[in-house]
């Protein structure tokens, strides 16, 4: 049995491209919530705002499978 996947090279690999995807991911919910009227962490920690959470659950995967098809 061959570990390939253990290689520094994979590895180091892997991280970086986990990094970016983070980054990446970050930059683009920043993005968003300084375009919508509201705070968006206000609404949903504060206000308890059960329907902007599941929107701004569904916009942050749409950006994450989006990102990692981009890094693929």
């Amino acid at each position: 049995m061959r570990f390939e996947w253990l290689k520094p090279d994979v590895v180091l690999g892997s991280l970086v491209y986990a990094f970016l995807g983070v980054a990446i991911f970050w930059l683009c919910f920043l993005v968003i919530d300084k375009l919508t009227p509201y705070d968006l962490w206000q609404e949903i920690v504060e206000k308890q705002n059960v329907a902007l959470g599941v929107i701004v659950a569904a916009m942050s995967l749409g950006i994450c499978v989006i990102v990692a098809a981009a890094i693929h």
